[in-house]
């Protein structure tokens, strides 16, 4: 490690949970980072996933929410857009660590021969496994530059007592004297839940977490409890007692008017100072970084003025299916000084059929999209709801109102745009109708048609733009070429380009070859974009994604 870094070893700082799960153990680890970064710490994370999957890449988003896609193509946990987003980082695919990567790590080195023959066991083996991956990434530079970071924030997923969380415990129980038990903190996440009439706040949930973590060899030093309001002085005095923590180090993590104040409500309650003495750094005397976050968390709070984006999809009732994209339009709307007002439909509801089986659901859906400043399609899979999306980008196209289309949402515009425009009336994508005769919208040729994990278009590609002037190059600094990150099956039909793009659609990025369309933007028209790639993957706070700002920007009336 570089003599200059503010500490001479790798600090780690390990984020558990109990109780229950959806506590907030990802904010609470992207919270913690900020602290350390703002004492001038490099920071990198680690997301542990327990479950045997070797990534979240085929998973639904009813099961765990969207899938986060990293410049390397990783396709991760959502909890690493929060570490990216909240600690302006790239992270790898190797950052979230799940028990199929692990166990498909250490079968592959059995197959070589690599343990000389001998019985290969959970322990030593799989433990082993999972200590030197927390070692090699802590110690790969996520920020930018080629300096090893100085901290690395390792959430473990699930809640502990999990039977398959059991060997990532006893994995980290090893790691605190692998790394030295002065450079580890255990922050360890519970609930405090309220009952009865007079709103008692109840520690046993807290402590029988606490007994069973501490059981199993880890004993935490932070404790951070969910609740609804502030805990009361009793509460905190009684935890530490019987948890054996100081009461220093118990911290009510009550609700807060945005997720921004989370790190300030952490500092407030000097989780910093308990940071500095557990792990060995030294704080300075001024951190512009929490001033910055002040600054944005009350901006956050005193927006007045609406601006409505209509959300249009077939996961809308799980909003964590959208996360990324929410927090685009949000950083969007910071950038507007708009308070964002999202109008979520189930895209089923827009179409012809729903109207005579339930005209209520159809109007109330129709009612929500014309109440909307702004439309937007998300990415997607599957057949459900297609044709409600096309009515909502028809409508955008004809009466003039702002549309961002992101990847499912530009090959959605093109098939509208073929059908209503060009005359091909049954213009469609192969991915609903295999045997369509005008297919807008196909299987991309060197796709695997018989795996499905990672065998997408994936990651960080370059997407020159084409025209010399337009709208979302505007929105991007005029830069002659973006990087984003991809995840798609299917693209625009190469063999219709030239006629789609004489009617006024015009794809204005394309990727290096010329061939693949990434960006689209009709002529004409106050903002009408598409993207093939996912620009919600790279938005941050202070820092929003353009084709976002640009939808946000045409919504209130601002000129691009």
């Amino acid at each position: 490690m570089l003599a200059s870094n503010p500490v001479d070893w790798m600090k780690y700082v390990v984020v558990t949970g109990g109780v229950l799960s959806g506590l907030g153990k990802g904010i609470t680890a992207s919270s913690i980072g900020v602290l350390l970064k703002s004492a001038g710490l490099s920071v990198t994370s680690v997301k542990i996933d327990p479950y045997l999957n070797c990534d979240a890449g085929t998973m639904s988003p009813f099961e765990h929410g969207e899938v986060y896609v990293l410049d390397d193509g990783g396709e991760v946990d959502l909890d690493l857009g929060n570490y990216e987003r909240f600690l302006d980082i790239s992270l790898t695919k190797d950052n979230n660590i799940t028990t199929g990567k692990v166990y498909q790590s250490v079968i592959e080195r059995e197959r070589r021969g690599d343990y000389l023959g001998k019985t290969v066991q959970v322990i030593p083996h799989i433990t082993n496994e999972i200590q030197e991956w927390i070692e090699r990434v802590a110690n790969t530079p996520s920020d930018g530059t080629n300096n090893t970071p100085d901290a690395c924030v390792i959430e473990l997923g699930g809640t502990v007592g999990d039977i398959e969380s059991a060997p990532f415990i006893e994995a980290l129980r090893q790691f605190q004297f692998r790394v030295g038990e002065e450079n580890i903190c255990f922050v360890h996440v519970s609930l405090v839940p309220v009952m009865g009439p007079v709103g008692e706040q109840k520690t046993k949930p807290t402590q029988h977490t606490v007994k069973e973590l501490r059981g199993l060899g880890i004993i935490p030093d932070i404790l951070v409890c969910r609740s609804e309001n502030p805990l009361d002085e009793e509460t905190r005095v009684k935890l530490a007692a019987f948890c054996h923590v100081s009461p220093d180090a118990v911290v009510s993590a009550h609700d807060v008017s945005n997720i921004y104040r989370i790190p300030i409500l952490l500092e407030e309650q000097g989780v910093s100072d308990v940071l500095s003495k557990e792990i060995g750094f030294d704080l300075p005397k001024t951190r512009p970084l929490l001033d910055d976050w002040i600054r944005m968390a009350e901006t956050v709070d005193n927006l007045e003025e609406v601006v409505k984006i209509a959300m249009v999809g077939k996961y809308t009732g799980l909003s964590d299916s959208y996360l990324s994209v929410i927090k685009a339009l949000q950083h969007s709307s910071f950038e507007v000084n708009r308070k964002l007002q999202i109008n979520w439909i189930e895209a089923e509801n827009l179409d012809e059929k729903i109207k005579q089986e339930n005209y209520e659901k159809y109007t109330e859906a129709w009612d929500a999209l014309k109440d909307s400043d702004g439309i937007l399609v998300p990415g997607g899979f599957g057949i459900r709801g297609i044709e409600g999306k096309i009515r909502a980008a028809e409508y955008a196209r004809v009466n003039k109102i702002p549309y961002l289309g992101v990847c499912l949402g530009l090959q959605i515009a093109t098939i509208e745009f073929c059908r209503n425009v060009l005359g091909m009336k049954d213009a469609n994508s192969t991915e609903f109708d295999e045997d369509t005769s005008q297919p807008a919208v196909v299987f991309m040729p060197e796709i695997s048609k018989t795996h499905m994990g990672g065998t997408m278009r994936l990651g960080t590609k370059p997407t020159p733009f084409l025209v010399e002037d337009c709208k979302i190059k505007r929105l991007y600094g005029n830069q002659s070429h973006v990087d984003e990150r991809h995840r798609h099956r299917y693209e625009v039909n190469p063999e219709l380009i030239s006629k789609i793009e004489s009617a006024g659609l015009m794809y204005v990025g394309k990727d290096e070859t010329g061939q693949r369309c990434e960006i689209m933007e009709l002529k004409d028209h106050p903002y009408y974009v598409g993207t093939q790639y996912h620009p919600e993957f790279k938005s941050r706070p202070g820092r929003p994604s353009p084709p976002f700002l640009g939808l946000l920007m045409a919504s209130i009336g601002q000129k691009i």
